[in-house]
């Protein structure tokens, strides 16, 4: 594989505009709302009120347990990214060791997208097998964006990282957006049934993949002795291998911890904002809320040009700082955001800083791995920290949420992971390597 080939490059960024449809669509904009309105009405109707009192939160029978909408749809998350950090690093083990990433990016693709498909037919009446749909659609998305992401020490230099990275989100925010607004008129314009728009996601995240399939190569094989057998033995083994040479690196290892409490507190806040704006803003309309998240969309794409041009200048890890601390004024204005003009600004300081946060994580990640053709588990690592942060991050907030009564004193509790985040961040050496500016 050359680094630098342009076919490649574009081939690898085209993914993100694939999967993101899944992001903004599923997880964002459509789905939580669908999921809000189509639980309250069931729970309306199962006690014969017409209208939710004031504090009346909509419960549901889930496996026996009373638990509320929010919570519930808090927790299938939190499992889901459970099951991906546990099987992500045995995978990303197996694929170094066959070099045959690409397979494994095929699979939670083609996971991922027919579980959206399946959305479809989501009924309050059938709650455990329609979340099941919510659970495997996360697991593919996910765990995909390990081998994604592994790719891109492979493909580019480090110096490019920051750009191609970047530019990869951006990607993913204009082709999202580009669905979302197909998926709003045929709700709008046309009145088709808003279930249309878990397929097309489906179609548009399975169909527009085919471009990368077809240019990136399998990625590189670790090479063995031939006696050796058992590919998940192996897989294991190549784990092993990789978490000895991590441990050895402190660049790496503080990094790596300063990104669980600060991405934590970042992904928490993307998966539940619209939960929160649904149930805690006065005045907020659907219409309105899809605005929002479509505000959010243009400028998190100019928010990672940004912070990759300002990474240039004072490095990533400043750069970095500076981040997570407008991440932690922003938590505590949402605590006080009670109105829908008021919400329209969060969403647009949100959205400057969020694709700037995540875009700089990965690139930073991979400018700091050694010398290696183990990317696949190295960035094994990075999705697990990843994916427990999640985990902790949407269980906290449910857990808040249910000893509360109040969404609001979760998202007021996400500024811990932020704070921490912040001093970690400080305590990563100062040298040479973690300035990691792109000159």
């Amino acid at each position: 594989m050359i680094k630098g080939d342009k076919k490649i490059i574009k081939g690898w960024v085209f993914y993100d505009w694939a999967n993101s449809a899944y992001n903004l669509v599923i997880t964002a904009a459509i789905f939580p709302i669908f999921y809000e309105n189509v639980t309250q009405d069931h729970y309306l109707k199962k006690i014969g009120q017409e209208v939710l009192n004031d504090h009346q939160r909509v419960m549901i029978d889930f496996l026996g347990l009373q638990i509320s909408n929010a919570t519930l749809y808090s927790y299938i998350l939190s499992i889901s990214f459970l099951v991906v950090a546990f099987s992500s690093p045995i995978l990303s083990g197996i694929a170094d060791f066959t070099g045959n990433k690409i397979r494994f990016l095929k699979f939670f693709c083609y996971l991922g997208s027919l579980s959206c498909i399946s959305l479809y037919f989501f009924n309050p009446e059938y709650i455990e097998l329609s979340m099941l749909s919510v659970f495997l659609a996360s697991i593919g998305f996910w765990n995909s964006l390990v081998f994604y992401n592994a790719y891109l020490p492979e493909i580019a230099e480090p110096k490019d990282h920051d750009r191609i990275s970047a530019r990869g989100f951006s990607m993913g925010y204009f082709g999202s957006m580009i669905l979302l607004v197909v998926c709003l008129v045929l709700i709008k314009v046309f009145e088709v049934n808003a279930r249309w728009s878990f397929v097309l996601v489906g179609l548009w995240w399975a169909g527009f993949s085919q471009f990368t399939y077809f240019v990136l190569p399998q990625g590189h094989q670790v090479k063995i002795k031939r006696e050796q057998k058992g590919r998940i033995w192996q897989g294991f083994n190549e784990l092993k291998k990789v978490l000895k040479e991590f441990t050895q690196i402190v660049e790496l290892k503080r990094f790596l911890l300063a990104f669980f409490f600060f991405n934590t507190g970042v992904q928490t806040v993307m998966l539940m904002a619209t939960i929160f704006a649904k149930e805690e803003i006065v005045d907020m309309p659907d219409s309105g809320l899809i605005i929002s998240i479509l505000l959010i969309q243009i400028l998190a794409a100019l928010g990672a040009f940004t912070m990759s041009r300002l990474s240039e200048k004072i490095g990533n890890i400043k750069t970095l700082i500076f981040v997570v601390i407008l991440w932690i004024c922003l938590c505590i204005c949402a605590y006080f955001t009670r109105y829908a003009t008021q919400f329209y600004f969060l969403a647009a300081g949100v959205g400057l800083i969020m694709g700037g946060i995540q875009a700089l994580s990965r690139s930073t990640y991979s400018k700091l791995l050694p010398e290696t053709k183990d990317h696949t588990s190295y960035f094994s690592f990075y999705d697990v920290t990843e994916k427990v942060g999640i985990v902790v991050g949407t269980f906290f907030f449910g857990f808040i949420e249910h000893l509360t009564h109040s969404i609001r004193y979760s998202v007021l509790s996400i500024t811990a992971f932020f704070i921490v985040g912040f001093f970690l961040l400080l305590w990563i050496p100062r040298n040479k390597k973690t300035n990691l500016s792109a000159s």
